[in-house]
């Protein structure tokens, strides 16, 4: 969708358009983890947050008691320990540092696989951006200190 197109999308429209995202992205995170063996049972609204149509950060507990950090949207979807991260900005920054060193082991080891250089360099790319939303203090005015 063209930015003049998305500019001339009416409010509901915006609306249901990120809905429809959040949906796609919880959908994402449940199968994310499903393929890791790990069967969501509940999400703790309060702690998950959106920032359409980038990213998404559920927090979910599993049937197997344990609660994940789950990151979903236009990066790779990963998922982590609650213990890594106290917050969902927190856990940005966790996730931007772990692909950091993902990225550098699979650029060691790639030889000469571009599909492997090319994952690598998205990573790096996601990454960044990553860090940047957690660092922009005016996504997170309404996070507690």
């Amino acid at each position: 969708m063209s930015e003049q197109q998305q500019s001339e999308l009416t409010e509901e429209q915006k609306q249901q358009r990120d809905i429809q995202w959040q949906r796609e992205c919880f959908q994402n995170a449940q199968k994310h983890l499903a393929e890791k063996g790990i069967i969501p049972n509940t999400v703790i609204d309060k702690d998950s947050r959106f920032l359409a149509p980038l990213c998404a950060v559920w927090k979910m507990k599993a049937q197997n008691g344990k609660t994940y950090w789950v990151i979903t949207g236009q990066l790779p979807t990963d998922h982590v320990d609650v213990v890594a991260a106290t917050s969902a900005r927190a856990v940005m920054k966790h996730f931007s540092y772990q692909w950091q060193l993902k990225a550098d082991a699979i650029l060691a080891n790639a030889g000469h696989d571009q599909s492997q250089v090319q994952f690598a360099n998205l990573l790096i790319s996601r990454a960044h951006g990553l860090y940047d939303i957690a660092e922009n203090d005016q996504l997170w005015l309404n996070e507690a200190s």
